[in-house]
């Protein structure tokens, strides 16, 4: 299980699109040499992660990237044409960077992984990150899948002072 003092595994894999089509991205190539805020929630178009998670986080980029951060960026175990769409319809496409792990394979190799069962399977838990060079600073998980404001952009803005 990730924790704080522990290292990001540098062959984690994601998918992200890249002129219409996925594109494997590894961890190296977002975490190598860089300051980055890492969140994860359970799903793209999800009521929670629609109007909380994600619009938070998107309202504030701009303000956590002033603070020295190189990269943020959002992990869903979704395929990343749904990310894409996703990010388009809640104004983040080109601000945050959208990792899918459609598989949950870098999820659960993270133990950031939930079991919904019937309703929706593996997902991320809801949490986020402050990671420099692959090493974690901060790490804030909420329970279950839902949301009470302890992986928010505020928090990390916390964070950052």
């Amino acid at each position: 299980m990730l924790k704080e003092g522990s290292r990001i595994l540098s062959d984690l894999k994601f998918q992200v699109l890249q002129e219409g089509k996925p594109q494997v991205i590894t961890s190296d190539q977002v975490f190598s040499g860089k300051k980055v805020v890492l969140f994860g929630l359970p799903g793209a178009f999800t009521p929670t992660c629609s109007r909380q998670h994600l619009p938070g986080f998107g309202q504030k980029v701009d303000e956590i990237k002033s603070k020295g951060i190189d990269t943020v960026a959002c992990l869903a175990v979704n395929d990343p044409f749904v990310l894409q769409q996703w990010a388009e319809s809640q104004g983040v496409a080109g601000k945050i960077l959208m990792l899918a792990d459609g598989g949950a394979q870098s999820v659960k190799k993270l133990g950031l992984d939930i079991d919904t069962g019937d309703f929706g399977g593996i997902r991320c838990r809801r949490f986020s990150s402050l990671i420099d060079n692959f090493v974690v600073k901060k790490l804030h998980l909420e329970e279950g899948t839902g949301f009470s404001g302890a992986s928010s952009a505020e928090t990390i803005l916390k964070d950052l002072s």
